[in-house]
């Protein structure tokens, strides 16, 4: 029987996927439809591919409408069509990727579990079920994996803090919380390959002696939802979770919880409180999470990208992992590439690589094909890097030096008609929306903020030391990363384009 594969995560459903099933269906009674995650290329989405003696081979963007073009090029062969783009693999964009993160992404059934052990999944999990506790915590640690959702911190240690903590119940939680512009990735590896976090969140319990795990999932990402909720299902079932993790003396289970909304609940104390069904709100520290964390437990707290390359870490062994990077940063990074940009989608490459070969080489440009004038890496509290930073390599460290950060890896690319006023104004007026009003820095500084571009715009003097000033306290007196690092996007747009905040009349205002 032919089997035809068609993504079903939120950007493909966006594109009318359901539709195209539909047509397909009807065209092709006979053929099985795969329902697997996305391949990552968003500008050929929907990405179809069918499965021939010569491999698979894909075809996009494809509409319903296109359905019965392919049939009459024989498609379900190979044949070729003007949409036809060959093996997957073999698309530029994919063949210089390093998948190890996202490598059965588009290639499988995301809720087979058949499938998931057919590609290597669970290796890691039966190798963490043999191994010590402080062996595990090791081999993360060496493997120089670090926090993929915002400053980097060393996996590892945290992981030690909380298997050194005595109590009598420890948690592991998953930040799905996912809010930042431009980034995806949680969301595509959810949809894609759940199973995946299931596997690193076990093995992250055995670690530390936790038996009971959160996923903290935005209530934006229905498909996810959906998918995870399946996925921990069948595990249960299957005895993957339960009182005897594949059949070990080791207990762990796990649930979806859905969040309200909140940006800051991405902060992982915020997070705490809304798991614990409080209001989000940013905790002081210390004690940090590992130590008091949910209900008072020590808890790892980890995004989801840190979870989900643990398997793999554990399966081939650290150095493995260790061998790609760059200076401190180890491993790959899931680069999601958006905004103004010809071909983006996720990218997952060793650290090493330069913001320029990411954005020009790899993203092509802009999509409107004028060019580039800033790129905001890091979400919406990033800092707005010009062309002349764009031999920045993505790197922790780099970022620093040149006030960036990566952040959980989103790169959202502007053309030169982008108003860095407005864009540094946003930034002010978001972190004023979503604080969740615990710290006077970040409740009041950010609407101050707002007030003294307004009036910088409107040509006040005195308004260019008065932001600096202000963006001084925010950034070392809030209590959390949304009022600490809300001066990054300000103060670069600031400082890059100064011209943007001299114009009048106050275009903000308008």
């Amino acid at each position: 029987m032919t089997r035809i594969f068609v993504p079903n995560d939120a950007l493909t459903e966006a594109l009318d996927a359901a539709g195209l099933v539909a047509a397909l269906h009807a065209a092709c009674p006979d053929a099985e439809i795969v329902r697997n995650g996305s391949r990552g290329m968003a500008w050929l989405e929907p990405l179809i591919e069918v499965e021939t003696p010569n491999g698979r081979i894909g075809y996009g963007p494809v509409a319903p409408a296109d359905v019965t073009g392919l049939l009459a090029a024989g498609f379900l062969t190979g044949g070729d069509h003007k949409l036809r783009i060959g093996r997957p693999e073999d698309v530029p964009f994919f063949a210089r990727q390093t998948r190890i993160t996202f490598k059965r992404v588009g290639l499988t059934d995301p809720v087979s579990l058949a499938d998931y052990r057919a590609h290597g999944g669970l290796k890691g999990l039966q190798r963490a079920l043999s191994m010590t506790q402080d062996a595990i915590v090791t081999e993360v640690l060496e493997s120089g994996l670090r926090g993929r959702g915002g400053a980097g911190f060393p996996t590892g240690i945290k992981w030690r803090t909380v298997m050194l903590t005595p109590a009598t119940q420890k948690y592991i939680v998953a930040n799905a919380d996912e809010g930042d512009s431009g980034t995806f990735a949680d969301r595509m590896i959810m949809e894609g390959d759940p199973f995946l976090l299931i596997e690193g969140m076990i093995i992250a319990g055995i670690a530390v002696g936790a038996t009971r795990g959160y996923v903290y999932l935005r209530s934006e990402y229905p498909h996810a939802i959906a998918a995870m909720n399946t996925a921990v299902e069948i595990a249960r079932r299957e005895g993957v979770l339960g009182p005897r993790v594949l059949g070990s003396d080791f207990a762990f289970n796990m649930e979806i919880r859905v969040g309200a909304g909140a940006y800051v609940c991405g902060e992982e104390t915020s997070l705490l409180d809304s798991l614990e069904g409080k209001r989000g709100q940013v905790r002081a520290k210390p004690p940090p999470p590992a130590i008091t964390g949910l209900f008072g437990k020590p808890t790892i707290v980890n995004n989801v990208l840190s979870l989900v390359a643990v398997p793999d870490i554990l399966a081939d062994g650290a150095a493995a992992y260790k061998a790609h990077g760059y200076g401190r940063s180890r491993g790959t990074m899931p680069v999601q590439l958006a905004g103004n940009i010809k071909h983006g989608g996720l990218f997952e490459v060793p650290f090493g690589i330069t913001l320029g070969e990411l954005v020009e080489d790899i993203g092509g440009g802009t999509a409107s094909g004028r060019p580039v004038r800033a790129v905001q890496v890091g979400g919406p509290l990033g800092a707005y890097f010009p062309p002349s930073l764009f031999d920045t390599v993505f790197d922790y460290e780099a970022f620093t030096a040149r006030d960036g950060l990566i952040g959980h890896g989103g790169v959202v690319v502007f053309d030169d008609t982008v108003d860095m006023a407005r864009m540094a104004r946003f930034a002010m007026e978001f972190c004023a929306i979503e604080s969740c009003g615990k710290c006077t820095p970040c409740r009041i500084g950010s609407t101050r903020g707002v007030e003294v571009i307004d009036r910088m715009l409107a040509g006040v003097p005195g308004q260019a030391e008065l932001l600096t000033d202000l963006c001084d306290t925010m950034k070392f007196g809030s209590l959390c990363a949304l009022g600490g690092f809300t001066p990054y996007p300000v103060m670069s747009a600031f400082r890059h384009f100064p011209e943007d905040f001299t114009r009048i009349p106050a275009k903000a205002a308008a």
